[in-house]
């Protein structure tokens, strides 16, 4: 498990680098509580983003993207809403959630890849 854990926190640290050089701010790196955790939250535009990251070696289990699920994109949005919470984000400030879906060499950005709620 602690090698899974690495290996998703060293794609995450490229998924981070790949959206800095998209012009994005990252504020946070694995946010966890006890609802859940997101990957990367960061800011582009004054929009604060929310981004899930995926990996895959091959298609081969599926496309990266297809393993943000119905159930953890509710998981995400409500680890979103106690963020906010937490850090007295007002409800007025625009949010959005990205995907970052990294197969073998390749990153390709979803942008507002899910809604809100």
């Amino acid at each position: 498990m602690e090698n899974r854990r690495g290996i998703g926190t060293a794609y995450e640290e490229r998924a981070a680098r790949y959206l800095s050089s998209k012009g994005y701010r990252i504020l946070e790196r694995s946010f966890r509580c006890r609802i859940g955790e997101i990957d990367l939250i960061g800011e582009e535009g004054g929009v604060l983003v929310f981004v899930e990251v995926k990996y895959r070696r091959s298609s081969q289990c599926g496309m990266p993207s297809e393993a943000v699920t119905p159930s953890k994109q509710r998981t995400i949005c409500r680890v979103a809403d106690f963020y906010r919470m937490l850090k007295g984000i007002p409800e007025s400030k625009g949010c959005r959630f990205d995907v970052v879906a990294i197969l073998g060499d390749r990153v390709r950005l979803y942008r507002n890849a899910f809604s809100y709620r």
